[in-house]
């Protein structure tokens, strides 16, 4: 058994000072995880002004929620769908035209479970033209390729190869997404 009380690490993969990441709170509820269908274009502002690389051209749905968007990356129309969690203690890097559809949730971080406890964390690739459909996990370490599509529900996790559909808790690939000469 582990000691959760001497657990390290509660605010390892902060980055930035506290009242930073406070604001970022409030400014998150109020902007980002907001429910009301306000504009797209002010989720986006309040995002770049906590440091998110976003492109131009990107829609960012209500109920969404980012950890830190000092680690957010996102390409140039690309699509947030509505209730996307980016739970990202590390960088989620977001390649031009993805779509990430509702409820969705993309994290970066575990723990050490054998040991410690200590926060582990890994970054997220997902690739130009991806498409993770609605309510698809997605882990640290996982490495989306260009043009693949995880369908409703998929565990996403490792390297997806570019082209391809996976399906189910294994991400088990099932078939092509293009024809492999418009991939």
């Amino acid at each position: 058994m582990i000691d959760l009380s001497k657990a390290p690490g509660e605010r390892a993969a902060w980055d930035r000072p506290a009242w930073v990441v406070y604001l970022w709170g409030i400014c998150e509820l109020l902007f980002v995880t907001n429910p009301w269908q306000i504009s797209s274009g002010i989720r986006v502002r309040v995002l770049r002004a906590f440091g998110a690389e976003i492109g131009n051209g990107v829609v960012f749905r209500p109920r969404t929620r980012v950890k830190f968007p000092w680690k957010l990356h996102i390409g140039d129309r690309s699509w947030i769908g509505e209730g996307v969690w980016f739970h990202n203690q590390d960088h989620i890097y977001v390649g031009h035209d993805v779509v990430i559809s509702q409820e969705t949730f993309l994290t970066t971080g575990s723990h050490a479970h054998r040991r410690d406890m200590a926060l582990i964390t890994r970054p997220i690739r997902i690739e130009d033209g991806a498409w993770l459909t609605s309510r698809c996990t997605v882990l640290g370490g996982a490495h989306v390729g260009r043009s693949s599509l995880a369908t409703p529900m998929c565990l996403v996790a490792g390297l997806v190869p570019a082209n391809v559909i996976i399906s189910g808790p294994t991400a088990q690939v099932i078939g092509h997404r293009f024809p492999s000469t418009t991939a």
